[in-house]
């Protein structure tokens, strides 16, 4: 006898015949032997995942398990989010069903509507596109079965099942106003046939071998994964986005959403069950367990779900079908809440909250909405969680993206945020270790604003300025005061969490007691925190791993981490702007792109219901669109002149013949090419002139002659035993070379080195991060090789030098870089402190990233993509502006053309309806606004456009060119007319004339020329601010004197100020220091305590320049007493003193 067809499935037969059966077999087991339909949906969706991945070509074998084959669909975009969420559901209690019993009807009911939601998402986006699916079928004879199976705990299934019956039969209703009754009789006898013809066909199947069935399944995944590898990248892409397109117009009914809702909540610890724990069936609250109860009567209507931790009621949900919009739904939950009354034995959690009069108030304390789906913040209100604490009218909805657990809710409610804040205000400074002014004020920044109920949180402070520190101190005070229950703290590599945890552990707080001894602390290797844990250190790449790609029960193949494991995170270096620059490949999970990776990132953030506070030194966009605008900021240049930060000499350009002019190729000559893929050579005769400039020297032409040049002059300038030396190259092959060359010219140099002076320290070394670990702590590696592993975060303040051989893009890596050696350092190893460090730049990064952070952002850019340019018209108004594109696109599109293969070109002219050299034509002598239009709607078209033919890495030019050095350039900047200043007395002329155009303008010009007496540590800070913002630092003046005069004199600014306006002789300034001193102390006899305070001073004034009332309230000097006490030692003369000490500094010595 034929096997009964499914209607609900039959549409499949033109992909696979398998499909089919199962969905039919799942739907005759549903009453009798819902475990074994369960088992026979997930063997479904397992053959349809991989007919999907066949169908776009990422189909590989099949032993791959369902959650990796998934996965990797994911990752390329082939599912969407909700077809990954349902298919791992499917997944997830299939699992369940085969490894024991599991299955109830209502659950398989759920299940079946899943799986055909997945054949018609399938069919209709890899198939059919105008395919009409109609509602879904209940299965035949299901109602009366049910009536004979079950007598009395099926209310809810039949219900579910009386439901769709009436919903088909509308359906049928709705379709015979637009059919006759004869062609409605032809149809129904046709559908009929066709399912007789299946069945038949089917039941030969069935009755033949399984393994010559399954055998002729596997053929057909490879033939179809071979004909989608033949089809170009932008068709199979289309497919993709089509998918993505139809699935928003697929709808589950709310009966299958809760089975979704209730998955998601079980993972996290509720015991829920919509159909069967309801408070119509008489479940209510229990001691010792964590119930999730559904359609809980309140005086406003039914809730949905009520949530309850013993008999405490905790949280009213408000669930939605899947269409439908979430953040609104929030007000009804409310209503919930307000109309709450005490059915039995459970109790409030406190209250009411609300109005003072009690009669609109709250009387449940958190309220959420959802629609079953995973958030998206592209449709932030019609997706995720959204949640509200009413205890407080100032609480904004949220939208969150995982559930609170019963513990968390708890915690939540436990948690006074008010009194944690007027903790904060009296809560001392006094730790082991003293925090800066400015970290101080940090710190109080974050604290006010968290006090105004600000989530997002943005820390800019400098490179070297002591973030860490800051932010440790931060933690502890929000941990002391319980402003938050758990700290996660974010890094983006291993070497950062490895330096975090290392300063967690070693930083003394109170009573001598270290952070990880007050507070426990979770490092890297731990996965998860324990009830105790306070903080926990760990990778974005680690919790993209836990969160999105572990194989574990919870619904969406993600974790069961609920959304309260941590309420506050702090993220490391959250920048991440300079990935467009790297090739993300040291030790670091493989983001498809930068937008994929800021995508993950942003969606680890969003997971955790915690106010969030970034660190970083160098704001982007995207940092301030997750954080906002920075609550506090403390940069570079005021961190040099409050003198916390080393300043660098004007960078040193060694300039060599081939970076000049170039590397040319003429026509006809013979050019080598190497193959990284293969390694091997090849040799070609040039067609054209090739020529090759210094940005593409190493990344797209191996030139060892440059690089032999460069380090022959860096080995005459760089002493190993003077500091350390942080080298920057292209790539890891790039590093090879310069590390062998460099200690080659060493030992030209100086006679020999050790081997391990010189040292790659790259994601592809050995051991990397214990290569970053001997370089900061001892003695070898004195020379670091690096590329992008040590361009951030990583601390070593013994660097001196450091050399740029490779040109970047971003302005914010480039600071990240310049960052490595801004640390102040006591002993750089001969015994001498650093007072400045040297850039080596035989690229000209320095002048490249200089220009470009100075122009105005423009589209005229050789590297601006198709799609960029085609995006860029949607937002252009003026007439103008539109053609100036659509000329870019004429030009770059003639270039790109005579490069495109025949099945892109193909793809390109079939969207285009016209041949591809006629393009370029069409949209030169088209109306710019009409040619506008064209192309927004043909997006496509550009993303077609961009794509790199042959895959892979391209081939790099072999250069054997002779190089040699022509001389060797300074960078002092530009002038206010935007030329360069090309020699050290263009600098030094610039500098005169700026201060005796403001010698009479600039109160701190006007004290430091005319009343040097009186001038305080704030004016001198004010006058080197004022000298920043025009280009002038003490380091480059001292740098263009010695270059001018070959005089190494150790000025200060003030020094260089007044030699400028006044003419006074340009001296040391320890040697205006000491004269001064030794004229106070002869001008009268001392006593010893008086002699000794005047000693310090003068030792203190060689450090500061400036020694006043507020430098003795500081440091050292406040610990004994600071002004007051010295003050009175010198009978209340100590402000005259310093007066005249000052004064003595800058006279008679003319």
């Amino acid at each position: 006898m034929p096997m009964q067809i499914s209607r609900n499935f039959a549409f499949l037969n033109v992909h696979s015949l398998d499909l089919v059966r199962l969905g039919s077999q799942a739907e005759q087991y549903f009453l009798d032997d819902p475990n074994t339909c369960l088992i026979k949906l997930r063997q479904f969706a397992e053959q349809l995942a991989q007919l999907l991945a066949a169908k776009v070509g990422l189909y590989e074998n099949p032993e791959e398990s369902q959650f990796e084959l998934l996965r990797r669909l994911e990752a390329k975009g082939a599912i969407t989010d909700r077809a990954a969420q349902i298919f791992h559901e499917v997944r997830k209690v299939g699992n369940l069903a085969t490894h024991g019993t599991y299955g109830e009807q209502g659950v398989a009911l759920n299940h079946l509507k899943y799986a055909r939601w997945l054949g018609v998402w399938f069919h209709t986006s890899y198939g059919d596109r105008t395919f009409k699916s109609g509602p879904f079928i209940p299965p035949e004879n299901s109602q009366e079965a049910l009536e004979t199976t079950l007598k009395t705990t099926a209310e809810a299934l039949k219900e579910e099942l009386a439901r769709l019956q009436a919903e088909l039969a509308a359906s049928q209703q709705d379709l015979s106003l637009t059919r006759s009754q004869a062609e409605q009789a032809a149809a129904q006898a046709q559908e009929e046939a066709e399912l007789r013809q299946l069945a038949e066909r089917l039941l030969i199947e069935t009755e033949a071998e399984a393994e010559t069935a399954r055998t002729a399944f596997l053929q057909q995944l490879n033939v179809m994964q071979t004909q989608a590898a033949e089809q170009p990248i932008p068709l199979i892409q289309a497919t993709i986005e089509r998918a993505q397109a139809i699935d928003a117009n697929l709808a589950l009914d709310e009966r299958a959403t809760r089975g979704l809702i209730d998955s998601q909540l079980r993972a996290v610890g509720w015991e829920v069950d919509s159909q069967t724990l309801r408070y119509s069936q008489g479940t209510r609250p229990q001691k010792g367990k964590n119930l999730a109860i559904a359609e809980w009567p309140t005086a406003n209507g039914r809730a949905d779900y009520v949530l309850f931790s013993g008999l405490q009621v905790l949280a009213v949900v408000e669930a939605k079908r899947q269409q439908k919009d979430v953040s609104g739904a929030i007000d009804q939950a409310k209503r919930y809440s307000r109309g709450y009354q005490i059915k039995g034995d459970e109790v409030l959690s406190g209250g009411p909250w609300g109005a003072s009069d009690h009669t609109e108030s709250y009387q449940v304390p958190f309220v959420f909405a959802t629609n079953g789906r995973k958030f998206l913040r592209q449709l932030e209100t019609q997706s995720g969680i959204w949640f509200c604490d009413v205890r407080k009218a100032q609480n904004l909805r949220r939208a969150l993206s995982s559930w609170y657990s019963p513990a968390g809710l708890l915690d939540t409610l436990a948690q006074d945020s008010e009194a944690a804040h007027a903790r904060l205000k009296t809560e001392p400074f006094n730790y082991g270790f003293e925090l800066r002014d400015y970290q101080r004020q940090a710190i109080e920044a974050v604290e006010a604003a968290l006090a105004q109920g600000q989530r997002d949180l943005l820390l800019a402070m400098a490179t070297g300025t002591g973030k860490t520190k800051t932010c440790i101190a931060l933690v502890y005070r929000l941990l002391k005061t319980k402003r938050f229950r758990r700290v996660l703290f974010l890094v983006d590599r291993r070497a950062l969490g490895e330096q975090a945890t290392n300063a967690f552990q070693d930083t003394r707080m109170e009573r001598l007691q270290t952070f990880a001894e007050i507070f426990e602390l979770k490092e890297l290797k731990e996965a998860l925190p324990e009830r105790d844990t306070k903080v926990q250190i760990g990778t974005v790449q680690s919790f993209v791993n836990r969160l999105f790609y572990a194989d574990s029960a919870a619904g969406n193949g993600a974790s069961s981490i609920s959304a309260d494991q941590y309420d506050c995170i702090v993220v490391d270096e959250c920048h991440r702007g300079y990935l467009l620059d790297r090739e993300l490949s040291e030790d670091e999970l493989s983001f498809r792109d930068f937008d994929d990776y800021v995508s993950k990132y942003r969606q680890v953030l969003d997971y955790f219901d915690a106010v969030k506070i970034g660190l970083t030194a160098t704001p982007a966009l995207h940092t301030t669109e997750i954080f906002g605008q920075p609550v506090f900021a403390y940069g570079y240049r005021e961190a040099v002149i409050d003198g916390y930060l080393i300043d660098h000499e004007p960078p040193i350009r060694p300039v060599t013949a081939l970076a000049e002019d170039d590397i040319v190729w003429q026509p006809g000559q013979n050019v080598q090419y190497l193959n990284p893929q293969t390694g091997e050579l090849d040799l070609v005769n040039a067609p054209d002139e090739i020529r090759a400039d210094v940005e593409k020297f190493n990344r797209q032409v191996i030139t060892t002659e440059f690089n032999r040049v460069v380090c022959d002059f860096l080995a005459e300038q760089i002493d190993p035993q003077q500091g350390k030396t942080l080298i920057f190259c292209v790539n890891d092959r790039h590093a090879d070379l310069v590390t062998d060359l460099l200690k080659r010219s060493l030992a030209e140099q100086y006679g020999s080195i050790n081997d391990d002076d010189v040292m790659k320290i790259t994601g592809a070394a050995d051991k990397p991060l214990e290569l970053i670990r001997r370089y900061k702590n001892e003695v070898s590696p004195k020379i670091a090789v690096t590329v992008d592993l040590l361009t951030t975060g990583i601390d070593v303040p013994a660097i001196c030098n450091l050399v740029f051989l490779r040109r970047v893009k971003s302005r914010i890596l480039y600071e990240q870089m310049v960052g490595r050696a801004t640390r102040l350092c006591d002993n750089v190893g001969d015994g001498t402190p650093k007072e400045v460090f040297r850039i080596f730049d035989p690229v000209g990064l320095y002048k490249a990233i200089e220009n470009f952070s100075t122009m105005k952002p423009v589209v005229k850019n050789p590297n601006i993509s198709f799609t960029q340019l085609v995006s860029e018209l949607e937002t252009l108004s003026e007439a103008s502006s539109v053609s100036e594109v659509i000329d870019q696109l004429v030009v770059k599109l003639q270039r790109k053309q005579r490069h495109v293969s025949e099945p892109t070109r193909d793809a390109i002219e079939a969207l285009a309806d016209m041949p591809l050299a006629q393009v370029a034509d069409y949209l030169r002598t088209c109306e710019p606004r009409a040619a506008a239009s064209w192309l927004t709607e043909r997006k496509q078209l550009a993303e077609m456009l961009d794509r790199r033919e042959g895959g892979g890495r391209r081939p790099m030019l072999v250069s054997y060119h002779d190089d040699y050095l022509r001389r060797v350039d300074r960078g002092y900047g530009v002038a206010e007319d935007g030329t360069e200043y090309a020699r050290p007395e263009d600098y030094l002329e610039s500098f005169q004339r700026f201060i005796t155009e403001n010698k009479n303008i600039i109160p701190a010009l006007i004290v430091a020329t005319q009343r040097p007496r009186e001038l305080t540590r704030q004016q001198l800070k004010l006058l080197r601010a004022a000298l920043a913002q025009a280009g002038y630092s003490e380091a480059q003046l001292k740098a263009a004197w010695r270059s001018q005069t070959n005089e190494e004199i150790a000025a200060s600014i003030i020094g260089y100020v007044r030699q400028a306006a006044l003419g006074d002789a340009l001296l040391p300034y320890g040697e205006r220091v000491q004269r001064a001193m030794k004229k106070i102390l002869t001008s009268q006899a001392w006593t010893p305590p008086q002699r000794k305070w005047l000693e310090r001073i003068g030792k203190q004034l060689e450090q500061e320049y400036v020694v006043d009332r507020e430098a003795l309230d500081q440091g050292a000097f406040k610990t004994e007493g600071g002004f007051a006490r010295i003050d009175k030692i010198f009978k209340g003369r100590l402000e005259t003193i310093l007066q005249e000490i000052n004064e003595n500094l800058w006279t008679d010595v003319s």
